[in-house]
């Protein structure tokens, strides 16, 4: 795949999506969503590609915000259109995506960034990571559903409190407050996070989307996350996969899935 903002490399059943615009601190503009939108559809339909880890280009930033210069003079109308489209096409998408997405936070991640982020299955980031959602700095909100998943991952009082204030949080602070999962040194970031898509990888395929899936309809109010956990745990009984997993487990040795 050949793109002009984002690099996409894969090794074995990993693969890496590199938003690569180093002089805009990789910044969202339209035509990146719209890459990113291509690049995760072929990879979660890609059978060979297993896991995905996202990050950005250079030391400085994973995503410093969205391209504000695009967007500077928008009307109410357009500016709903971008938040909708962006959702639909990109957040929204890695969100329900059935390959897991890794987010491995290599500097500052703001607005956008930090939305793209929270949008993966979860974060991990670089000592030197910086995090916040800075929308009202600007006048406006966040509008690709950092209101929504901020919560979700640290609680309506501190998510509150970091998008009123716009303050940043340091990669301790949001190792603390639940944000990312693990802090490294950023020489040993994208390392860290082609390790855990390894192992990731060895998993079943099968179990690992309908874990993913479970797990997002506990926060989709239109669903019942313990019913949808319980259908998609029976439907594992009807996999290859299970028959595999389970025959390997009872024959002590290792697992060879193959995803049906």
């Amino acid at each position: 795949m050949n793109f002009e903002n984002i690099l996409v490399d894969q090794v074995d059943a990993v693969a890496v999506v590199t938003i690569n615009r180093p002089t805009k601190l990789n910044a969202l503009n339209k035509a990146t969503l719209n890459e990113l939108h291509q690049a995760f559809s072929k990879l979660d339909a890609d059978t060979t590609v297993r896991a995905i880890v996202l990050t950005g280009s250079g030391e400085k930033a994973f995503v410093a915000g969205a391209d504000i210069a695009e967007f500077a003079n928008f009307s109410v109308e357009q500016g709903r259109e971008l938040a909708s489209q962006g959702q639909e096409l990109v957040f929204d998408f890695i969100e329900k995506c059935t390959t897991p997405v890794l987010a491995a936070i290599n500097g500052f991640a703001l607005g956008g960034g930090l939305e793209l982020a929270m949008a993966c299955h979860f974060r991990i980031a670089s000592n030197n990571a910086k995090m916040g959602l800075p929308e009202v700095t600007l006048g406006v909100i966040p509008g690709y559903g950092g209101t929504q998943r901020l919560p979700q991952l640290v609680g309506k009082g501190r998510a509150m409190e970091l998008i009123l204030t716009a303050n940043m949080l340091t990669a301790q602070e949001a190792l603390d407050c639940g944000l990312v999962n693990q802090v490294v040194a950023q020489t040993e970031l994208l390392e860290l996070a082609k390790s855990l898509a390894e192992k990731i990888s060895k998993n079943s395929p099968v179990a690992i989307q309908y874990a993913i899936q479970a797990v997002n309809a506990s926060f989709d109010k239109n669903q019942n996350g313990f019913s949808a956990e319980i259908n998609s745990f029976g439907t594992c009984f009807g996999t290859a996969d299970f028959k595999e997993g389970t025959t390997a487990f009872l024959e002590k040795r290792k697992p060879d899935f193959q995803g049906n």
